[in-house]
């Protein structure tokens, strides 16, 4: 069978699955559901990294290392949209959709995926018991933006696109305000939802468009590649991986370009802790590398034992359903069961509880989904 009839059969089916791409999302859930579990529940949410203001302040060794495995989570949100939105456009293109019919299912599903943020997911944030800001522009948001700024780039040659993707990677670090600025720069709507994290108690923004865009590009490319040689790309892409790291760890040597700020200290804590907000070079460089060998190496696995990977295909197929419900679980976890926060140990069980109590809710839904046919609104969740 080839590759595109892979890519086209109907949605959700074992044979058009690229099971990788799930189990990689599906362990990026798991660790963005920890995250949040620290959040709610253990009330020990780290802070600090950002590209000016206090840096991060940990503990203990268990407090850093439950913080740094959760920092791939939200680059590889990006990248893996990336690529099933040339994964979703060619499938539909084979179908006979015209590129105004995919420009048009990206711009409704990313107008929902803001709304999401401002009408339902801000409410889990704000009744939790950390102070929140009146409006906040966070992850769905920018998902949302980059869906519908990357859908305009669908048509371009891979050439143009990956052209993007570097002016992009360089050029909204060489444009961020310097760190001496933060807390100066006025607080300003447009700044902050396209260019720089920050703000006050009235807006607050993590999540800025511009500096997230380049990993959907670049994932826009890897899912091309997909689409002309699967098996090829999946089992070689560890190589790309292994290069994003190692050019990681020239810049962050260097400690300048790329770094946004410098290191407060030499111990490998401090160098495996680059800035986030907005996501400097060396912060993309380490977590995309990760990610792309955590993708081969799914890859892998999927040909000697796919069984092993299908609780995480299972939350990888319906990240969305996954996303919105499993915060006001941990919600309703650590106002109910530890209101004023818990130990790493309670946090950790309370997070295995939650994921346990989702697990089957998103297996029903999964397999909904993948009964609807390929123009049903329930590919837009």
């Amino acid at each position: 069978m080839s590759e595109r009839t892979l890519l086209t059969d109907k949605p959700g089916s074992r044979s058009s699955r690229l099971v990788a791409l799930d189990a990689l999302r599906g362990l990026i859930i798991v660790f963005m559901a920890l995250d949040h579990a620290n959040y709610f529940i253990a009330q020990r949410h780290s802070s600090g990294e950002y590209w000016g203001g206090p840096f991060p302040v940990y503990t203990d060794l268990p407090s850093f290392l439950t913080r740094l495995v959760t920092h791939f989570c939200a680059p590889g949100f990006f990248l893996l949209m990336g690529a099933g939105m040339s994964l979703f456009a060619a499938s539909r293109r084979a179908r006979g959709w015209s590129w105004g019919a995919v420009r048009r299912h990206f711009l409704i599903r990313g107008g929902i995926l803001i709304g999401l943020q401002l009408l339902v997911v801000n409410l889990a944030w704000g009744w939790g018991s950390i102070p929140f800001p009146s409006i906040y522009i966070g992850v769905l948001i920018a998902l949302g933006g980059t869906m519908i700024l990357g859908s305009f780039f669908l048509p371009l040659g891979d050439l143009p696109l990956a052209g993007i993707t570097l002016a992009l990677f360089i050029g909204t670090e060489l444009l961020h305000p310097s760190p001496a600025q933060w807390g100066i720069i006025r607080v300003d709507l447009i700044d902050l939802l396209l260019v720089r994290p920050g703000g006050n108690a009235d807006l607050w923004s993590n999540y800025p468009v511009l500096p997230w865009l380049e990993l959907v590009t670049f994932g826009m490319l890897l899912g091309r590649w997909i689409c002309k040689a699967r098996q090829k790309t999946l089992s070689r892409v560890w190589m790309i991986g292994l290069g994003f790291l190692a050019l990681f760890l020239v810049l962050r040597s260097l400690d300048g370009l790329g770094n946004i700020r410098p290191r407060p200290g030499n111990d490998w804590m401090d160098f495996l802790n680059p800035v986030k907000y907005p996501p400097s070079m060396t912060y993309t460089l380490l977590t995309t590398g990760v990610n792309l060998i955590l993708l081969s190496g799914f890859n892998w696995l999927r040909r000697v034992r796919e069984d092993r990977l299908s609780i995480l295909t299972v939350f990888g197929r319906v990240p969305l359903f996954v996303y919105v419900l499993h915060l006001f679980l941990y919600l309703g976890l650590g106002r109910v069961l530890t209101p004023h926060g818990s130990s790493l140990v309670v946090m950790y069980a309370l997070w295995l509880l939650g994921l346990a109590m989702i697990y089957p809710l998103a297996r029903l839904y999964a397999r909904w989904k993948a009964q609807q046919p390929a123009d049903s609104p329930a590919h837009f969740f």
